[in-house]
């Protein structure tokens, strides 16, 4: 299965780069998530901060192939526990398309974006920046591999 996670801003701080490098060498290389990253918008005041906006999403949804599943990162999405979180991924192997997970600058991702989602997930009600949210993001999903797996990472 062929995991992106696509996300708006570059030159991540080196912690965020540790974060995502220890969970991607966790995870097998078949399930291994490819991190995409998006050229964070210029915010120039006196300019409308919706343009902004849609030019991290259009660099977001040009990464996106038609047959993708998408999944939104949204702090007004569905949230989920990890055990279905793990059934949700089962789910998305046996369908076998490649799955997508957006995540939007530090301003949310535009109507664009959502609407482009097959699924809005929060991963917090909490506001989380938007850099952490990659490390969150792939710690969530190795443990919810772990969970599928059996690994011992994952106590029940």
């Amino acid at each position: 299965m062929k995991v992106k996670i696509i996300g708006v801003g570059t030159r991540m701080p080196d912690w965020v780069t540790a974060g995502v490098d220890e969970y991607q060498r966790r995870l097998p290389s078949e399930f291994c998530p490819q991190l995409i990253e998006v050229p964070l918008g210029a915010r120039r005041r006196g300019q409308a901060l919706d343009k902004a906006i849609e030019k991290e999403s259009l660099g977001l949804l040009k990464h996106i192939n038609k047959g993708d599943y998408v999944v939104a990162l949204d702090v007004l999405g569905r949230s989920m526990n990890t055990e279905q979180l793990a059934g949700k991924l089962l789910d998305w192997q046996r369908e076998g398309d490649a799955l997508c997970f957006l995540i939007g600058g530090p301003d949310g991702l535009s109507s664009a974006c959502s609407k482009r989602a097959n699924l809005r997930w929060s991963l917090s009600d909490l506001t989380l920046p938007h850099p952490l949210v990659r490390i969150v993001l792939m710690e969530q999903i190795y443990r919810a591999w772990s969970v599928n797996a059996r690994h011992p990472y994952h106590r029940y």
